[in-house]
């Protein structure tokens, strides 16, 4: 006879900055039946629209399926990971999601990346727009696809680390893994954040799997891409490399 598994308590780690037009939706579409004990979490950057007072009474409203972290600056997207993962740790999580704000990610994906969790033997499953099956927004201009192309190509170039969509800020972790990987330390921040995750899990040979995803333009608000992020972001292969190498 097949044992029946407990259903894994998922908390979806959100941040947000500036994102209390979008936060609402992501918020309905996500307690939509699907995943049952699914929490959201969402790390409020001190935003000056507001966001932070918006999530307070999604919280308030949706009796514990929503909790909010609060910080009180703004000091990018890595230090809101590390801390909202942190946070979900704490509190019980088995599987701890990442998600943006700006609805740029499939919910309907979030339940096939947590099945593949557990179906796959994979400490994360990256939900990924250059796999077979995955695209990106038909509205991207041509400029930004090939930034994305070339990012993947250049991180994979440098680490080696065989992932399609090293770049990506979708993703399903086994709470084991965060805590394998020593989440706290990790120094990168902004987008970098992510290749540094995965470049750790794979050092200390975990498994990563990837989903096709379909990527969408986000619906309202400004991207968080700016000049800085993308120097950051080109440098960081190259810092994780030098330390390992000193290591």
């Amino acid at each position: 006879m097949a044992v029946e598994r407990t259903p894994p308590r998922i908390v979806v780690v959100v941040p947000t900055y500036d994102e209390r037009t979008n936060l609402p939706v992501l918020v309905g579409m996500l307690m939509d039946p699907g995943l049952p004990d699914l929490r959201v979490l969402v790390v409020d950057d001190n935003s000056p629209d507001g966001t932070g007072e918006v999530a307070d009474g999604l919280a308030a409203r949706t009796g514990g399926v929503v909790g909010v972290l609060h910080r009180t600056e703004k000091d990018g997207l890595g230090r809101a990971y590390v801390a909202g993962i942190s946070r979900a740790l704490a509190e019980g999580a088995d599987v701890v999601v990442q998600m943006d704000a700006d609805l740029s990610h499939p919910v309907s994906r979030v339940p096939v990346m947590v099945d593949a969790l557990f179906a796959e033997d994979a400490a994360v499953v990256i939900g990924s727009r250059h796999v077979a099956g995955g695209s990106l927004a038909t509205e991207w201009p041509w400029h930004r696809k090939a930034l994305s192309a070339w990012a993947n190509f250049h991180v994979n170039a440098i680490l080696r680390l065989r992932v399609k969509d090293a770049t990506a800020g979708f993703k399903a972790w086994r709470a084991s893994a965060p805590n394998a990987i020593d989440v706290p330390s990790v120094r990168s921040n902004g987008y970098s954040f992510q290749v540094e995750m995965n470049y750790r899990a794979l050092r200390r040979g975990l498994r990563i799997v990837e989903v096709p995803i379909r990527f969408e333009e986000r619906v309202s608000g400004e991207s968080k891409l700016g000049l800085r992020v993308q120097i950051e972001s080109a440098l960081a292969p190259w810092k994780l490399l030098i330390g390992r190498n000193r290591g």
